[in-house]
């Protein structure tokens, strides 16, 4: 598979905003077509390979557009910022941590389906490295646990607002939704599924199956409505993941350098030795979050215990893309 002409042009010769976005544009029409539950776990995987090509450009040829990232595709936090400040007399925001652009199709096809107004579809930045407390903070929040019970406080970004975090099964969630004008929820799927699911097998097969089922459920959907109700709503999430199972094995001084800096993980916080390898395997870029290192593309390595096949924090699109949906009912 290989990029289309007219988009390696682009990628190419145009500017660094121009290129980013036709990558993010790319990103969302491969992910967002419409899926049915007895093909998902099939086509989830061939649009993640899909979308796999933009990353090998990104990790051989254009590793210099991961350092205008930051900068140039707009953050979720702040795009969540400048939304809250719309004039709307109520407002919401679902965060479903770890949700990617893979899930996009159930929630478009399920708001169409229930009767929802979907007013905007697109794809945010993760904060860099694409982490929950990264996200949290960047919002004014201490960490993500700070939400829960509304234990946001009055110096966060979202003000004024009803915060809660939790992992509760939906239909205990919509019980939790009170009258309160404006909403912040978190909740932990898919993220605890990602890490429940990263150590044995090939994690994204299961998921797949698991985010058919939650994102097509009745309890589900009851939960968004309740949040809908008299409110402009937004679904999010603070990160994607990287589907670490399918990618390419690392081997030799490569495999031992991104050991000896990542150990399990994708991303190293500090200044340090990003080898010497060209095209690089790892970048270093400074963000609001302090310098960090970060693992470029899609490779795994050996690792004590085993890599993950499934995680997050380093660089390809689908672990820093967050679907972003506004819709009303």
């Amino acid at each position: 598979m290989a990029i289309d002409e007219s988009v390696l042009e682009i990628l190419t010769k145009a500017s660094a905003d121009e290129a980013w976005r036709v990558i993010v544009q790319n990103a969302i029409d491969i992910s967002s077509k419409p899926l049915t539950p007895a093909t998902a776990t099939n086509e989830v995987l061939r649009r993640d390979r899909e979308i796999g090509v933009l990353d090998h450009f990104l990790s051989s040829s254009g590793w210099d557009l991961w350092q205008t990232f930051g900068d140039v595709v707009e953050r979720t936090s702040d795009r969540l910022v400048r939304w809250w400040a719309a004039p709307f007399s109520a407002k919401a925001v679902l965060i479903l941590d770890g949700l990617s652009l893979r899930e996009l199709p159930w929630l478009l096809q399920g708001a169409k389906d229930r009767g929802f107004t979907v007013h905007n579809v697109s794809a945010n930045a993760s904060e860099i490295p694409g982490e929950t407390n990264e996200f949290a903070r960047a919002l004014g929040f201490g960490s993500r646990s700070q939400l829960q019970n509304n234990g946001g406080g009055s110096t966060h970004k979202l003000q004024p607002v009803h915060t809660e975090c939790v992992s509760l099964p939906w239909k205990d969630c919509a019980n939790l939704v009170h009258s309160a004008s404006n909403w912040v929820f978190w909740h932990q799927w898919p993220d605890i599924k990602v890490h429940d699911g990263s150590g044995a097998g090939q994690g994204l097969d299961t998921l797949s199956r698991d985010a058919a089922d939650q994102l097509c459920s009745d309890d589900f959907w009851e939960f968004v409505e309740r949040l809908a109700t008299g409110r402009r709503l937004v679904i999010t999430s603070d990160h994607g993941y990287a589907a670490t199972g399918y990618f390419s094995d690392a081997d030799g001084e490569v495999g031992l350098f991104l050991k000896k800096t990542f150990a399990s993980g994708r991303s190293a916080k500090g200044d340090g030795d990003v080898g010497p390898f060209v095209p690089p395997v790892a970048l270093q870029i400074n963000t609001p979050h302090g310098p960090h290192r970060l693992a470029v593309g899609r490779r795994k390595w050996k690792s004590q215990g085993g890599y993950p096949t499934m995680t997050h924090g380093g660089l390809s699109l689908l672990e820093v893309l967050s679907p972003f949906v506004e819709l009303t009912k």
